[in-house]
């Protein structure tokens, strides 16, 4: 199983540089940071994991940003976001950002995306947040058009782009489906609460599943790969585990469940309590 970090990096933690170099020296398989382009103080919108809201989250460094840097300064590992909030982005300068990133990394990006859950964040984006779902649809489609061979076209409900030059283009090949266009671009993981819309959502325009701290997988992967093989879908979609705490008994169980990636949790501090992470992670190496 490959094991992957995710970690808030702000202006108050180890660097992208730093943290990149000793994951690939350690032999860890990858990086995935977070997003967050700022948290509104009215704070209507309660912390997901309950309680105050972690000080890492008003500080994120831009993933894209960052994970330039630790492309730079590597070869092997993977580099990801987890996740960028589609909704909040201009999509045509999204898919020109993705696939920047992807070809000056040698494809080894993957696109982590989500709805969002502060509503007040988005708000200030202009988000309608009952149509968030739809927009974010909408906004993968026209990105895949930017990022197909040849110049396409796409009209949707949200937004448009007339058949244009874009390169560099991402490197994975498109993926077949049955009945439907190839999917273009990297590989793209959706995050979200296991459910028949989140599992036909990635089933239509996503490569896999990331669900947060990988609980009752057991029972919801038979689901996802139902909705998978209901869309035309070949092969099984890919299901990456995020921001985990570790444990034998628990990687023992992704493991048994056919998971092949997993992506661990590291703290948004200082170079020596991350490494010091690093090391209690690299026993599962």
């Amino acid at each position: 199983m490959r094991i992957a970090t995710t970690i808030f990096l702000t202006d108050e933690t180890i660097s992208p540089v730093r943290l990149a170099r000793e994951l690939e020296q350690r032999g860890f398989d990858g990086l995935y940071l977070p997003q967050h382009t700022h948290i509104p103080v009215s704070r209507r919108t309660p912390a997901p994991q309950g309680g105050e809201l972690p000080r890492e989250y008003g500080r994120a460094l831009d993933p894209f940003v960052a994970l330039a840097q630790a492309a730079a300064v590597t070869e092997r590992i993977t580099l990801g976001t987890g996740v960028v909030l589609v909704a909040q982005h201009d999509p045509i300068v999204l898919a020109k950002q993705t696939a920047s990133l992807d070809f000056v990394s040698g494809g080894r990006f993957t696109l982590g995306i989500g709805f969002g859950w502060n509503v007040e964040e988005a708000e200030d984006h202009g988000v309608d947040w009952h149509t968030r779902r739809a927009l974010v649809r909408d906004r993968m489609a026209l990105m895949r058009a930017l990022w197909h061979p040849e110049p396409t076209s796409y009209i949707g409900e949200f937004g448009s782009v007339t058949a244009s030059w874009a390169h560099p283009k991402p490197l994975r090949a498109p993926r077949e489906r049955k009945g439907h266009a190839p999917l273009t671009g990297p590989r793209v993981l959706l995050g979200g609460a296991a459910g028949p819309k989140l599992f036909a959502a990635v089933a239509e325009y996503a490569d896999g599943w990331m669900p947060v701290g990988g609980s009752g997988l057991k029972e919801a992967i038979p689901q996802l790969r139902r909705s998978w093989e209901e869309a035309g879908r070949y092969g099984a979609p890919d299901v990456v585990p995020y921001a985990v705490r570790p444990s034998a008994g628990k990687l023992a169980h992704y493991a048994e469940l056919g998971l092949r990636e997993v992506v661990v949790g590291l703290p948004a501090a200082g170079e020596a309590e991350v490494l010091r992470a690093l090391d209690a992670h690299a026993d599962f190496l």
